[in-house]
């Protein structure tokens, strides 16, 4: 291989994992303001999976009508700056970084160039690639959904509907933080886990339809959108709130209902379009948290670079407990 190309994972056509191919492409060229970064880690997650094939279709406005804008997956990264351009003032060459490019995905691959002003910091000794590489998807997600968009409050009870996965070990440690009593769903497998990261209560949705339970609660954060506002609306208090990450157009309908002609919201936000300061400030959140000990990054599998595939494969199958990660370089 040359030093002008890469090892990148390819996806030419929208689909599954089975689209994702390994290549040779040409390593990026910085511009002034930007800086390469030698990939170590990057991220797996379900929005990448499901951006992927390319639904919900609306969301081809933003990565490609057709087909991929960006043919290379993913947006968390976490490695070493290699070049810098020549306006770059804030980084070196050999710094640690770690962050996500947003809809410029492109970090499933050995380097993927970056804004100095983009969604990026420098990255602590004692944080490892692969969990910086997720700091991007589940913690910020679940931040800005609970902190920003639902403004979560101590004494509310939270209720965090997929508990075991990216978002929600995320979502039951920071509810918790900012002082709520938190009910954790997730399998019978992995309510363990739940408790462990700070659920006062939890449920096996295998045993219980939460929303068919008689508690309520002034939040339900349904972070895999398994549910509803429609069917969670019977266990949400007067002025509850129902949210998702996972975008649907009867979402978008209860959303636009809600917000006029009732108490009740259904809520929903794209973290990933936030303006690279907000996401930074959420990053700069999520840091000081984890080096107080307040936030843990739960690790299912580490897949190599020329196994993304798999990964892809494994993280649509929805049962990940915790985070997925591609690692690209050995640490």
């Amino acid at each position: 291989m040359s030093l002008s190309s890469m090892k990148a994972v390819v996806a030419k056509a929208y689909g599954n994992s089975e689209v994702l191919q390994i290549e040779e492409v040409a390593r990026p060229s910085i511009r002034a303001n930007e800086v390469l970064v030698e990939v170590y880690a990057a991220s797996a997650s379900q929005a990448d999976s499901m951006m992927l094939t390319g639904t919900p279709y609306f969301g081809r406005l933003f990565t490609g009508l057709s087909k991929p804008k960006y043919p290379i997956p993913g947006t968390g990264f976490a490695g070493i700056v290699r070049e810098v351009g020549d306006s770059v003032t804030i980084y070196e060459a050999g710094d640690r970084v770690f962050g996500q490019t947003t809809l410029g995905f492109s970090t499933n691959a050995e380097y993927v160039a970056v804004p100095e002003d983009g969604v990026m910091l420098p990255m602590p000794d004692n944080l490892r690639y692969s969990e910086a590489a997720t700091f991007s998807d589940g913690p910020m997600t679940s931040l800005n959904f609970l902190k920003n968009l639902a403004g979560v409050k101590s004494g509310q009870k939270v209720l965090i509907n997929g508990a075991s996965g990216s978002l929600g070990t995320a979502a039951v440690q920071l509810a918790k933080y900012y002082g709520a009593e938190v009910t954790g769903v997730s399998s019978a497998r992995n309510t363990g886990l739940v408790a462990y990261l700070g659920a006062d209560h939890t449920i096996d949705y295998v045993q219980m339809d939460f929303t068919h339970g008689k508690e309520q609660y002034d939040i339900v954060f349904d972070t895999v959108g398994k549910s509803s506002f429609r069917r969670a609306k019977s266990v949400l208090k007067e002025q509850g709130q129902y949210l998702s990450p996972v975008i649907k157009i009867s979402l978008l309908l209860q959303m636009l209902w809600t917000g006029k002609f009732s108490r009740k919201k259904a809520k929903f936000a794209a973290t990933g379009l936030s303006t690279p300061a907000d996401q930074r400030k959420m990053l700069v959140e999520l840091l000081d948290m984890y080096q107080a000990g307040q936030l843990k990054i739960i690790m299912d599998r580490q897949f190599p670079l020329e196994r993304t595939a798999d990964a892809y494969q494994y993280v649509a199958k929805g049962h990940k407990k915790g985070n997925v990660v591609i690692a690209v370089r050995a640490a």
